[in-house]
């Protein structure tokens, strides 16, 4: 054995030794890349239904608050459809009491003065 094959196999075992020293991170890092991806599937197939069913909620949620609306509408009408009716009662109300009113104080008026 010559010296030029004595370090041809040293620099063959020092290339596999360094392809083996890079070799078993790259393997650590794929199976990392292969967790992740099963992780994002998995992740995939939980998180589908969870917004198919926030999907629905939401839409019943806007369904009620239509609903809500309109009973809010509603309400508005027969309030002030009430403030009319206690105007007109408090008008027909005021007008005759206020004369019941002076028509007592005239009399107190006339019975202090004798």
């Amino acid at each position: 054995m010559s010296g030029g094959d004595i370090a041809g196999i040293i620099a063959a075992s020092g290339f596999v030794l360094l392809v083996i020293f890079i070799g078993v991170p790259l393997i650590k890092i794929g199976r990392v890349l292969d967790e992740a991806s099963d992780s994002i599937r998995e992740l995939t197939k939980e998180t589908t239904p969870l917004l198919i069913e926030l999907t629905e909620t939401t839409q019943i949620a806007n369904k009620q608050l239509v609903k809500v609306d309109v009973i809010t509408e509603n309400l508005v009408g027969v309030t002030s459809d009430i403030n009319s009716v206690v105007g007109q009662f408090r008008g027909a109300v005021s007008g005759p009491l206020s004369k019941v009113a002076g028509v007592i104080s005239t009399i107190r008026s006339f019975s202090k003065i004798k």
